[in-house]
């Protein structure tokens, strides 16, 4: 699904979830009701894909969430790597088991250019940014999605 596409399956008045996906944790963002900003929310501790959908299904009632972008990590050319297929592979479970529209967003250099802000900007230790760097990561992927959807 393309931005324009995505942007028609949209629900009114629900946020958006943002992921970071990781095979330990998962970063998460929700954007506020009118889909214009992205905040941090939470890392999601990886245990059993059961448990893991049960605490995004309390995430998404919680949150009103009407869709999920979710990063898709290619690589520096472009094409995509064994992780991008997990990716894929976890957005397809997500669809299936919450029939919400899921967009996948371009997130190479999210991590690295987060973490630098976290250092530069921020100055947090290494043991600090480590606590927040996956939710980052994922507001840092949803903003651009939500930027995109402006102008779709």
């Amino acid at each position: 699904m393309n931005i324009k596409e995505f942007k028609q399956t949209l629900p009114l008045k629900k946020a958006i979830l943002g992921i970071d996906y990781g095979s330990k944790r998962m970063g998460l963002a929700v954007s506020d009701l009118s889909k214009l900003i992205a905040s941090s929310y939470k890392i999601l501790y990886r245990t059993t894909l059961e448990k893991d959908l049960a605490e995004l299904k309390n995430i998404i009632i919680e949150k009103e969430i009407g869709a999920i972008v979710m990063g898709l990590p290619l690589q520096m050319n472009g094409e995509e790597g064994e992780i991008a297929a997990e990716v894929r592979k976890f957005a397809f479970v997500l669809e299936e088991h919450f029939a919400l529209p899921i967009l996948l967003w371009d997130e190479r250099l999210s991590s690295s250019a987060m973490e630098n802000f976290l250092i530069k900007e921020v100055d947090l230790s290494r043991k600090k940014r480590a606590k927040v760097l996956d939710a980052t990561a994922a507001a840092y992927i949803l903003q651009g999605a939500l930027d995109a959807l402006q102008y779709a």
